[in-house]
């Protein structure tokens, strides 16, 4: 059984700042990409900043330079700094993981997290 869980949202003014993680559990033998996406209230998902295994990282455009997402390969744990927070920012940040393994002859599949709520106000 694998888990994601993710802690660190919460409330935040125009300009301030969070720090998201998100922590993977269970057996597993590897994982390829991790990453965050967000729901914003009637919107779809949309993908925010993801990570590889071997660091290479990618993110939305609107969040470049204000977001940074980084990863402890050890610990199967991700984070998203956020910085300079607007009001738009505002959804439902879900956990990734991609290509996940839990044995090496295992097919990879995804898992997502529960999701955390960040609201930033203006």
């Amino acid at each position: 059984q694998v888990q994601l869980v993710e802690s660190g949202g919460g409330l935040a003014q125009t300009g301030g700042s969070l720090r998201l993680s998100c922590a993977a559990s269970g057996s597993i033998f590897s994982i390829n990409a991790m990453g965050w996406y967000r729901q914003a209230l009637g919107k779809q998902r949309e993908l925010v900043a993801t990570i590889t295994s071997g660091g290479s990282t990618n993110y939305e455009d609107s969040v470049k330079g204000r977001f940074t997402i980084s990863r402890d390969n050890a610990k199967n744990t991700i984070y998203l700094q956020m910085n300079s927070l607007k009001p738009e920012d505002t959804a439902v940040y879900y956990c990734n993981a991609d290509g996940l393994k839990q044995r090496s002859y295992n097919i990879p599949r995804a898992y997502w997290g529960q999701g955390t709520q960040v609201t930033v106000s203006s």
